[in-house]
């Protein structure tokens, strides 16, 4: 399975996410956001909702009904309620199973060495379980450049 690390350093996770989830709906697959939080899951289900006049991310949380319906689905839970293909773990979330997962990513502030080092911590562990590992930084221009 193929694991990517995004490492934030010219914008914020709610400025970087969307795009990234937009990608995977245009592919035709189902995403799963996990947060540390419920504050954090809070924040990202209304700046998916407002992030773009231009576009529109279908998207629910894990606290409202229907769950299993979602496209895109935030929550606190390591379960995965809407058969997702993709899963981001953000916040420096420990992730659970990957089983029937296509693809994960791991987004990570590189102000917050908190997050760097559960980043690296969370890479050394993909590699030695066999996943395709690869690092994703953030540009001046605010573009992601795969660094390994």
């Amino acid at each position: 399975m193929d694991v990517l690390f995004y490492h934030l350093t010219e914008t914020t996770l709610e400025e970087a996410l969307p795009p990234l989830v937009e990608k995977c709906l245009e592919r035709g697959w189902r995403v799963a956001i996990q947060t540390g939080s419920e504050e954090r899951r809070d924040a990202l289900d209304s700046r998916l909702w407002t992030y773009s006049e231009e576009s529109f991310v279908p998207h629910g949380t894990d606290r409202e009904p229907h769950a299993a319906r979602q496209p895109v689905l935030i929550t606190t839970g390591a379960e995965n309620l809407n058969n997702a293909d993709v899963r981001f773990f953000v916040d420096g979330v420990e992730p659970g199973s990957l089983d029937g997962y296509q693809r994960a990513g791991f987004l990570f502030d590189g102000h917050d060495m908190a997050q760097v080092e559960a980043a690296r911590a969370q890479w050394r562990a993909m590699k030695a379980a066999g996943h395709t590992v690869t690092y994703w930084q953030q540009g001046p221009d605010r573009r992601w450049t795969k660094k390994a």
